[in-house]
């Protein structure tokens, strides 16, 4: 039905923005450092990173993916969405291995895999 390929499409589209979202902060409070001492100058700098346009876009990623994820439930049953969005951890440890250099284990890629059957056999049974 092309109502429910339209419905897939828009969890597309908020997978990828979401998974955009947690890699660019990501990205980016490597590059700014880690946070001072105090509390003062913990908000200061959380303050000013919140100003880093990579991390704004992080921000916007994660608005326009609740517009994606909205417009997917008028398409989707949520019994049927949600599962889908469990995609997202297993995307983000692919992604952060490939562009942040993170570090990767057996239990992660076992993890991933369960991810993958997970989604999969939430959607067809």
């Amino acid at each position: 039905c092309i109502m429910r390929e339209a419905g897939y499409i828009y969890v597309l589209g908020t997978l990828i923005l979401t998974v955009f979202g947690q890699l660019v902060i990501k990205w980016r409070v490597e590059k700014l450092g880690a946070l001072p001492d105090g509390i003062l100058a913990k908000g200061k700098a959380l303050f000013l990173f919140s100003l880093d346009p990579f991390v704004l876009s992080g921000y916007l990623s994660a608005l326009l993916a609740s517009f994606f994820w909205i417009a997917a439930l008028t398409k989707l049953e949520l019994s049927r969405a949600y599962p889908m969005m469990s995609l997202a951890p297993g995307l983000v440890f692919l992604f952060s291995l490939i562009f942040l250099g993170e570090s990767y284990s057996i239990g992660k890629a076992l993890g991933f895999i369960f991810i993958l059957a997970g989604v999969y056999l939430s959607a067809n049974y």
